[in-house]
């Protein structure tokens, strides 16, 4: 029981120090060949949107705004994929070894 309680307290500080890094990690998305930036903690908060002056006009703003949308989608997808590689690991859970008869073990 004590080994259990050491892993499970040990697997808490893998989870805190994991959601600490993804907190200030940063992603960046892109989208139409690299005319909206977005910059994003992979925590999910949106730090930076960078566009080329050459998408801005005033006579086409959907096109401006389905690009801001394309690249926070991908900015996205890029914390989620930094988000599964730092806490993947941790996904396991505790090895409960010897079969204690717990569901899932």
């Amino acid at each position: 029981m004590q080994q259990l309680m050491q892993q499970a307290q040990k697997m808490q500080e893998q989870l805190m120090s994991a959601q600490a890094e993804l907190a200030s990690a940063e992603v960046v998305g892109q989208a139409g060949n690299g005319l909206v930036h977005v910059r994003m903690t992979a925590a999910g908060e949106v730090q930076a949107v960078k566009i080329d002056p050459k998408v801005v006009d005033a006579d086409d703003v959907e096109t401006l705004q389905d690009l801001i949308v394309g690249a926070l989608h991908d900015a996205a997808r890029a914390a989620q994929e930094l988000q599964a590689q730092k806490m993947g690991p941790l996904a396991g859970g505790l090895d409960m070894g010897g079969g204690l008869g717990l569901p899932g073990a």
